[in-house]
């Protein structure tokens, strides 16, 4: 049975949608449906979480010995505050050096991009080229360090920031994806993923 932890905030629960439609849960569906063994994932990751609260959240939690799959989604919410994006680096790379503890020789490890909640209805009266400079900004570090790592990359902020706009890719409360959207991240993942097991 493949085991699978999927490591974040908003984005990896699926806030505002039912947490079938999140995209660790539609990525499991299609594994299932093309004949894996896959367990229902582990989702370490809450509202708002930034990248320190996540970290302080995985030392109190008790894991397998080891996942198959690992997924890392954090940051949005480190941008959202106004912090820093040298302690953003300092502590993605912490939590990448964490994961890998979860893991092992064989596990497949997956970061995904942080969307771009300023193309969101909710950011209509923000500055959302700030936005989305800074998301960027924040990216950027999030592929470095996938790189360094030998970390599959995965972008979706790039049809997010296209499909953003859509009412019917965007949760009601006009900021967190629909499940729409979700499928699409499954979907990339899966693609990854699909012949390693």
């Amino acid at each position: 049975m493949i085991s699978y932890l999927a490591l974040g905030d908003s984005y990896t629960i699926g806030e505002q949608v039912p947490l079938t439609q999140s995209f660790p849960y539609q990525f499991m569906q299609l594994m299932r449906k093309d004949g894996k063994q896959i367990a229902a994932p582990e989702i370490i990751a809450k509202t708002g979480w930034t990248t320190n609260e996540l970290m302080a959240a995985m030392d109190e939690t008790h894991f397998l010995p080891h996942y198959d799959i690992i997924t890392l989604l954090i940051g949005v919410n480190n941008q959202y505050r106004g912090r820093s994006i040298t302690e953003f680096e300092e502590q993605i790379e912490q939590l990448i050096h964490k994961a890998k503890l979860l893991g092992n020789e064989k596990t497949k490890m997956v970061m995904l991009s942080i969307p771009d909640w300023g193309i969101t209805p909710f950011a209509k009266d923000r500055d959302t080229e700030k936005i989305a400079s800074e998301i960027d900004a924040f990216n950027a570090i999030c592929k470095k360090k996938a790189d360094h790592f030998s970390i599959p990359f995965i972008d979706i902020t790039t049809s997010q920031r296209s499909d953003g706009k859509e009412p019917s890719y965007i949760a009601e409360d006009g900021l967190h994806p629909s499940g729409m959207e979700y499928a699409k991240w499954a979907s990339q993942f899966y693609n990854i993923l699909k012949d390693c097991f």
